[in-house]
C-alpha cells in the first residue's frame, strides 16, 4: 500500500507584510521571510509532497496572503486560515472564504487571546456553525490551561473537526504531564477530535533528547489512536529547536510504526471533505 506523506503544519511568512505581532528582531533566526523556495529542499530530502500551510498571522489579509500562495505552490495541498469568530459578520466571511476550495480549515490565536474562557463565550456559536455548514476543521492553537473549554466547546459542535496543534504545549521544559495527560485523553474521547504530533520540541529544552518527548508523545498515540494522530513539523519555528530533520526522524522513532500519521490521516481530515483528495 502507497502512503501519500504530508507535513500537517507549516507556516510562510512575509515580515514585511507587518501583521505578525509576536514576530520581531527579538525572534532571532525566525525574523526573515520563510518562503516556498525555503522549504522545497526540506521536503525532497523526506519524501514530503504535500503540506497544510497554516496561518501565523490574525488577519483575514493574511489568509488570502497564504491562499494565493497556496495556488502558485503545487506542494501546497490546504491552507488554514484565520477569522474573528467573535465578529458578527463571521459566518459571512467563512462563506465567502471557503468558496477558494484550498482552504481547509481556520484557527484562532487562542493562546494569544487575555480571557482564558474565550472558547466558551456563546458568540463563537455562529462561526462554529459555519465551519460546520462548509466542511472547514477547527485548529485550536491552545495551551494545556485551554483543554477544559476545548472540550465543552467539542462536544457543542460534534458535526466539527477539531484539530489540536501541537498537543496543546505540555510542559515539557519541566517534565510535567498531568494534568495536560489527564484533559487530554478526556478530549480524545470525543470522535470528532484529533491532534497533531508536533511542536514538542520547541516546548523542550535546548538539548532535549527523544527520551525527554517519548511520554508526551506516547500519550498521545495512546489517546487519539493512531487513525487520529498526525505529524506537522511547524517549520520554520522547528528550526529553532533542532531543526527540521532532527524532528522528523525523532518523529518516525516516536511514531514511524503508524505511517498514516505521516500523511493519510491528514489527506482524511483535511482534504477529503473538500475535494482535495485526489
Amino acid at each position: 500500500m502507497t502512503h501519500r506523506r504530508i507535513d500537517a503544519h507549516q507556516h510562510y511568512w512575509r515580515v514585511a507584510r507587518g501583521d505578525y505581532g509576536w514576530l520581531t528582531p527579538a525572534s532571532g533566526l525566525l525574523y526573515r521571510d520563510y518562503m516556498p523556495p525555503d522549504l522545497a529542499p526540506l521536503l525532497a530530502a523526506h519524501a514530503i509532497g504535500e503540506t497544510i500551510l497554516v496561518q501565523a498571522a490574525p488577519s483575514v489579509a493574511e489568509t488570502n496572503f497564504l491562499l494565493e500562495i497556496a495556488r502558485d505552490t503545487p506542494s501546497v495541498a490546504g491552507v488554514v486560515g484565520w477569522v474573528d469568530f467573535a465578529d458578527g459578520d463571521a459566518p459571512a466571511t467563512i462563506a465567502s472564504l471557503a468558496q477558494n476550495r484550498l482552504l481547509v480549515g481556520l484557527r484562532p490565536m487562542v493562546q494569544d487571546i487575555a480571557d482564558d474562557d474565550w472558547l466558551l463565550d456563546p458568540r463563537l456559536d455562529a462561526a462554529f456553525a459555519a465551519l460546520a455548514a462548509h466542511e472547514l476543521v477547527f485548529d485550536a492553537l491552545v495551551l494545556p490551561r485551554h483543554l477544559r473549554q476545548l472540550l465543552v466547546r467539542a462536544r457543542r459542535h460534534p458535526n466539527v473537526t477539531f484539530v489540536i496543534d501541537h498537543a496543546a504545549k505540555p510542559f515539557i521544559r519541566a517534565g510535567t504531564l498531568d494534568p495536560w495527560r489527564r484533559e487530554l485523553a478526556e478530549l480524545a474521547l470525543l470522535p470528532n477530535t484529533t491532534c497533531k504530533l508536533s511542536g514538542l520540541a520547541t516546548e523542550a529544552a535546548e538539548n532535549w533528547t527523544v527520551a525527554d518527548l517519548a511520554p508526551y508523545a506516547a500519550h498521545v498515540l495512546a489517546s487519539f489512536g493512531a487513525e487520529r494522530t498526525l505529524w506537522g513539523s511547524d517549520w520554520p519555528v522547528v528550526e529553532k529547536a533542532g531543526g527540521y530533520a532532527r524532528w522528523f526522524d525523532t518523529a518516525q522513532t516516536l511514531a514511524g510504526k503508524h505511517p498514516g500519521v505521516f500523511g493519510d490521516n491528514a489527506a482524511r481530515l483535511y482534504l477529503a471533505t473538500r475535494g482535495r483528495n485526489a
